[in-house]
């Protein structure tokens, strides 16, 4: 009888090389990394790059993004495995260390070359930007300054679009303040699922220091101050649009407040803070963009 065509080796190896590619993926943490590319090619439109230049600008913060979240999941296997993190495929085995580790390595390179693809001023600020989110994933997570690195790194992000710009012009202040009040409080967000797996493990960072309650309202000040911030930073008077996205930014994470401590309640995975901040996050990203005021 002829050979099953699942039996054949070729097959085999473009299922391995599918379920590892897949693992990458995975590992990459997906779906800030496609927040964060897509706030980044939207930064570039609405600063006025050409479609080239956005392309350019997209595809570094992406390589930056793909290097910290396969560096994260690297460095967090052994923790994840003794925790019984399922859905990390380093830690599950569904992808080798090695593997994430090439990748990541790769991926940190291919960053330096695409931002140098701008100018050397634009490009040294997305270095920054990675090694500021590299020094997150190790040594600083654990220490009472694991916020740093996140506003750090989100301030150098929009500075990285506008410095990229023909003749480098300087990122406006307010811009860049909000960017760091944005990634500090997503930090605070990003933490919330993870604290009793973190705590298990020994991570001490400055929301296990704080708690639930503590990094709840911490990220609630500190999203709500960026959005005001996008808001009343820009030289004139704000728009009605930009009254709306406060108000809207309250009305979300008052919601979200209720929503966390009913999931507390029922023991569940308190994801519905970062689901938040992604929201608000689309909400000042599309301000930015249709306000025509940010160089």
């Amino acid at each position: 009888m002829a050979t099953s065509v699942a039996r054949l080796p070729g097959n085999d190896q473009t299922s391995v090389m599918s379920s590892t590619v897949l693992g990458l993926v995975r590992a990459s943490h997906p779906e800030p990394t496609a927040a964060v590319t897509t706030v980044a090619g939207l930064l570039a439109v609405g600063v006025g790059h050409p479609p080239g230049a956005v392309v350019a600008v997209a595809l570094t913060v992406a390589a930056s993004q793909f290097a910290v979240g396969w560096t994260n999941d690297l460095l967090d296997a052994d923790r994840d495995a003794a925790v019984g993190r399922t859905d990390k495929p380093v830690a599950s085995g569904a992808v080798g260390r090695d593997t994430v580790a090439v990748a990541a390595t790769l991926a940190a390179g291919a960053t330096v070359a695409l931002a140098l693809t701008t100018n050397p001023l634009a490009a040294l600020c997305a270095t920054v930007a990675l090694v500021s989110a590299l020094l997150y994933n190790w040594p600083m997570k654990s220490t009472p300054g694991s916020v740093l690195p996140y506003a750090v790194s989100f301030a150098a992000l929009p500075a990285f679009v506008v410095l990229a710009l023909p003749g480098a012009p300087a990122p406006p202040v307010w811009l860049v303040s909000a960017a760091a009040l944005l990634g500090a409080g997503a930090h605070f967000a990003n933490v919330l699922p993870d604290l009793a797996d973190d705590a298990r493990t020994g991570v001490r960072g400055l929301p296990h220091r704080l708690g639930p309650r503590g990094s709840r309202a911490a990220a609630v000040g500190l999203l709500i101050a960026a959005t005001g911030t996008l808001v009343l930073g820009p030289p004139g008077p704000p728009s009605g649009v930009g009254l709306a996205a406060i108000a809207a930014a309250v009305v979300i994470f008052l919601l979200a407040w209720y929503a966390g401590r009913t999931a507390d309640r029922a023991a569940a995975r308190p994801v519905v803070a970062f689901r938040a901040v992604m929201l608000v996050a689309l909400i000042d990203v599309i301000l930015l963009v249709t306000s025509g005021r940010l160089v």
